[in-house]
């Protein structure tokens, strides 16, 4: 998917797409939709298949725009990168994604049962953990996906469970703040958390998947192409060996600032295994990326070297794996199993 020409919702891109099937059973992509101004909106977009394989796109409209006030700052607004997950046992699509407002960037929760009609659950709240020593709501999050099914939670009672990435640099929002980290973290650089909410809350009432508790930090940078950072990608999927999740790794430099087309990063996918019965703990994980930056689409654009995977869907029983191209375009890619 390359952005329309005269299209004003996507004058500055198309990029990170969440994933999802209508009722009818045909899949389609979530788009993080850019307009002038890097003001973003999630649009719905048809999956045109080529004898089960992906080769473009019939555009649906937009399914969400920044309405709301706390979607919207002063030199910046938007609902941004997306990440859907279907979860049977509740019968709906959860849709979180980031509300850029006035506090930068801050995790948000919509559902839906048809990917085109979203009710918006609010932003998501982080309960106070006195061992943490921090509140979670101060800082920028991003990154958030749920798993699909209640995995244990830390009282080994049925959770449904959200991986996020906090960010600890204050300095975006008071200069000279710093970096804030909570007890027990040592490594600055941000990583995968997962915070829980009981199964049995949530089926009761699906508002409280926004009240997040018991956070638990996943994984934090451990080979060269995420000496930066990483993030969660895609929903995980379950698998024989436990849960597999596809994250990105990044490296290179990122000047002070937020600006993303000053930053010199290149930006790579991995994959971890976590232990089914313990989602926190890291089974097995890539010492080197599986995707990488290499076509001309990968290598220019709005942020250079950047390969983002947001999207894993199965067609006639082939993974494929939906990422941003260097923050312009959106491409797909098989994932096999080797071995």
């Amino acid at each position: 998917m390359t952005p329309e020409p005269g299209n004003e919702f996507e004058a500055e891109g198309v990029l990170n797409p969440a994933s999802g099937r209508t009722p009818d059973g045909r899949l389609h992509l979530l788009p993080r939709l850019v307009a002038s101004g890097n003001v973003s909106r999630v649009g719905l977009a048809e999956v045109v298949l080529d004898g089960g394989v992906p080769v473009g796109v019939e555009r649906r409209g937009v399914v969400l725009s920044p309405d709301e006030g706390w979607e919207r700052g002063l030199n910046n607004a938007g609902v941004e990168d997306p990440r859907i997950t279907w979860v049977p046992r509740l019968g709906v699509h959860l849709m979180t994604y980031v509300a850029y407002g006035p506090l930068g960037p801050k995790l948000a929760l919509a559902v839906s049962d048809d990917l085109r009609h979203w009710r918006r659950l609010g932003p998501l709240h982080f309960a106070y953990q006195p061992d943490l020593d921090t509140d979670l709501n101060l800082f920028p999050n991003k990154d958030a996906v749920f798993f699909p099914e209640p995995v244990p939670g830390p009282d080994g009672e049925p959770a449904y469970a959200m991986l996020h990435r906090p960010m600890w640099d204050l300095g975006w929002f008071r200069p000279g703040e710093g970096v804030h980290l909570p007890a027990g973290v040592t490594d600055e650089r941000p990583g995968i958390w997962v915070s829980y909410v009981p199964a049995a809350e949530v089926e009761r009432d699906l508002g409280a998947l926004v009240r997040q508790r018991d956070h638990r930090l996943v994984a934090l940078s451990a080979y060269p192409f995420e000496e930066l950072k990483i993030g969660a990608g895609p929903a995980p999927i379950r698998v024989e060996e436990g849960w597999l999740l596809i994250h990105h790794g990044v490296s290179g430099h990122i000047p002070p600032g937020w600006d993303p087309t000053n930053q010199q990063v290149r930006y790579g996918a991995g994959a971890m295994l976590l232990d089914p019965a313990d989602v926190t703990r890291v089974l097995a994980r890539t010492a080197t990326p599986i995707l990488e930056p290499e076509t001309p689409d990968e290598r220019d654009g709005t942020v250079a070297n950047v390969v983002f995977p947001t999207a894993i869907e199965e067609v006639d029983g082939v993974r494929y794996v939906f990422y941003g191209m260097a923050d312009a375009k959106i491409g797909v890619t098989r994932l096999d199993r080797v071995g």
